[in-house]
């Protein structure tokens, strides 16, 4: 009798212990998780407004976001501040008024660093333009970013006091010295272009763009990069290994003991900028249309078709390769590449600066 009642009160102290560290913990990670759920959709909010911003050039819609008494804090709001400035200036040289920047916001991972916490998230925003001529005719195009954002709880509101992201307008530092008027005349007298006509290994390079552009692409390809292929993003840059898959794989060039792939790695050819470039013009497999600023060449870049490519110079230096991908509603050059992610954006979106030079390349397919 005795040893069946200690039974019973063991069981029962069980029981309790169970149902008491079921709840606790149950409790702990409920408040967890309601956290994460605050930062994800203040995250999201964060980038909506910075996307209101720009629409509607009013920084209001940003500042409370950004705690400016911290070094960081501050320069992550600078630097908002002058893409926001850089992308008017580029609207009003190209003669175009975005009317929509859609965000998808992924977060991938939340961590509590004890009175903050750190964000990665990605990031494939949808920029609609139209011409000023034509403004029921919207053209879109779409960019991927990777973002790390530090957050803290102030005044019961999350604000970021630090980010890290790659921005794709970084190499834009001004349009002050291009002659924006004469340019703005001749963009607004071109038209659509007509691609129909294209071969089909041209076509079937787009489509491969198309498909692993990465972030850049639709949602339903998962915004990831071709599997096969290692992703060179963290050793300097990946934009020449993707344009050599988009002609090894879409273009059906062959690959030969300069221009190479496989499991042990990759020849300089095709992976990096300046050496794949160089490659393309001494091998024949490219000729060179233009060379030099965009002054100098924005006029013969309508001779770009898709599944051409575009080399820019930096300092003497090729530092970035995209594959033309199409054309928007005046005929202008569209582009696709990795880092940053790009889905046909026209082509020197990001790279508005007097000391970059640019090399337009014909494809002989």
């Amino acid at each position: 009798m005795k040893h069946s009642l200690t039974k019973m009160v063991f069981r029962s102290t069980i029981m309790i212990l169970v149902i008491f560290f079921s709840c606790f913990f149950k409790g702990v990670l409920g408040e967890e998780s309601d956290v994460k759920n605050e930062i994800i959709n203040s995250t999201k909010q964060i980038f909506e407004n910075r996307n209101r911003a720009i629409l509607n050039g009013n920084l209001q819609f940003i500042e409370p976001y950004y705690d400016k008494s911290t070094k960081y804090g501050a320069w992550a709001y600078d630097h908002e501040e002058k893409k926001m400035k850089y992308l008017k200036n580029w609207e009003d040289k190209q003669g175009v008024k975005f009317v929509e920047i859609l965000p998808d916001v992924v977060v991938k991972r939340i961590k509590d660093k004890g009175d903050k916490f750190s964000v990665n998230l990605i990031c494939s925003t949808e920029y609609r333009y139209v011409y000023e001529d034509t403004p029921k005719l919207v053209n879109s195009c779409r960019i991927g970013t990777l973002h790390v954002l530090n957050m803290e709880k102030k005044n019961g509101k999350w604000i970021i006091t630090k980010e890290w992201y790659k921005d794709p307008f970084a190499d834009s530092l001004n349009l002050d010295n291009l002659k924006m008027d004469s340019v703005k005349r001749y963009i607004l007298l071109q038209n659509r272009r007509d691609f129909s006509g294209i071969t089909e290994r041209r076509k079937s390079s787009v489509e491969y763009a198309d498909r692993y552009c990465g972030i850049a692409s639709e949602k339903k390809y998962g915004y990831t990069y071709n599997k096969k292929y290692r992703n060179y993003n963290s050793q300097g840059g990946d934009c020449a290994n993707f344009a050599s898959q988009v002609l090894h794989e879409g273009g059906k060039f062959k690959k030969n003991s300069a221009w190479n792939y496989d499991s042990s790695g990759a020849t300089s050819s095709w992976l990096n900028a300046d050496g794949f470039k160089n490659y393309m013009i001494y091998s024949g497999r490219a000729s060179v249309v233009a060379h030099g600023s965009y002054e100098k060449v924005y006029r013969d870049s309508y001779k770009l078709l898709p599944g051409d490519f575009i080399a820019y110079e930096k300092k003497g230096d090729i530092t970035h390769i995209s594959m033309v991908t199409g054309a928007d509603s005046r005929g202008y050059s569209l582009v696709s590449c990795h880092n940053t992610d790009r889905n046909r954006v026209p082509w020197d979106l990001g790279w508005s600066d007097k000391n970059i030079k640019f090399w337009l390349l014909h494809v002989n397919y």
